[in-house]
């Protein structure tokens, strides 16, 4: 805004209400210039939270063959996308053997916490061997990680409040290793234990609406919102930063040449704040 100094008391009137005019021209100008402004300091502030996670990431001892994956699972924008912050208390579903889960030690810090819980049957996968991993993984380097072992009915009645749930790559094993029941059991357990206005988001590998997902370990993103909205959540956003046009969701995700490049969504839900 420019400041005009009069040169005399003694201003004509035409010259008044010529400067008036002015400003009433310039003020919806400047309203949209500052409106413009705001709006590209978004996208610049997700852009440097990425930055952060991304650094925090890259300084932390991690597994080299954890660090492999990075580049096709991209964790600091996904977590940036799903509003992850630091002293969060967020819960790690299906975590198997923990790669998210000390992906998301690591961006709570110290003053959050990460439960990386499992059900039975993730469990009883390759004769226990997540179980294992798992521990290996929390030992005495991840501190703020708790390990919980539970069925979906126990994780409901756990009387546990988190910020932030995820589940990573498994919502398709809830609907056909178990059931379609079991699956909607699943999404009311994670909406119980979120807190009002807490965040659910589901990656998963992109299956056809018709095709055999059961055999190829995906699933129909209509299918998983169908799910999720049923519980009572919300969609607030769908992200295609892990999305691959070379996979047309006919193969095995496991299939040699598209294992760890599968097309995947994910989507950010929201259960209402009251």
């Amino acid at each position: 805004m420019r400041y005009v100094k009069l040169a005399t008391l003694c201003a004509v009137s035409a010259f008044v209400l010529s400067a008036c005019s002015r400003s009433e021209q310039e003020a919806p100008a400047a309203m949209e210039a500052e409106t413009e402004t705001a709006a590209a300091a978004m996208p610049a502030a997700e852009t440097m939270m990425e930055h952060d996670i991304g650094a925090m990431l890259a300084a932390a001892m991690r597994p080299e063959e954890d660090v492999a994956r990075d580049a096709g699972r991209k964790p600091a924008e996904v977590l940036v996308f799903l509003g992850v912050e630091p002293g969060m208390d967020v819960i790690d579903l299906m975590a198997a053997g923990g790669w998210y889960s000390e992906v998301l030690s690591i961006a709570v810090g110290e003053d959050g916490s990460v439960v990386a819980q499992n059900p039975p049957f993730i469990l009883g996968f390759r004769d226990g061997a997540y179980g294992v991993a798992l521990n290996e993984r929390i030992g005495d380097r991840l501190t703020n990680v708790t390990r919980v072992d539970s069925t979906w009915a126990e994780l409901g009645a756990s009387g546990a409040q988190y910020d932030l749930a995820l589940s990573a790559l498994n919502l398709h094993d809830t609907y056909y290793l178990q059931s379609p029941e079991a699956s909607a059991e699943f999404m009311a357990a994670v909406y119980t234990v979120l807190k009002p206005g807490a965040v659910f988001g589901i990656i998963d590998h992109v299956g056809n609406p018709d095709g055999p997902n059961d055999q190829l370990h995906r699933i129909d993103k209509a299918l998983a919102i169908k799910l999720a909205t049923a519980a009572g959540f919300t969609v607030e956003a769908e992200s295609d930063m892990l999305r691959n046009s070379e996979d047309d969701h006919t193969q095995s995700v496991f299939s040699e040449g598209i294992r760890g490049r599968t097309d995947r969504f994910i989507l950010k839900l929201r259960k209402p704040a009251g």
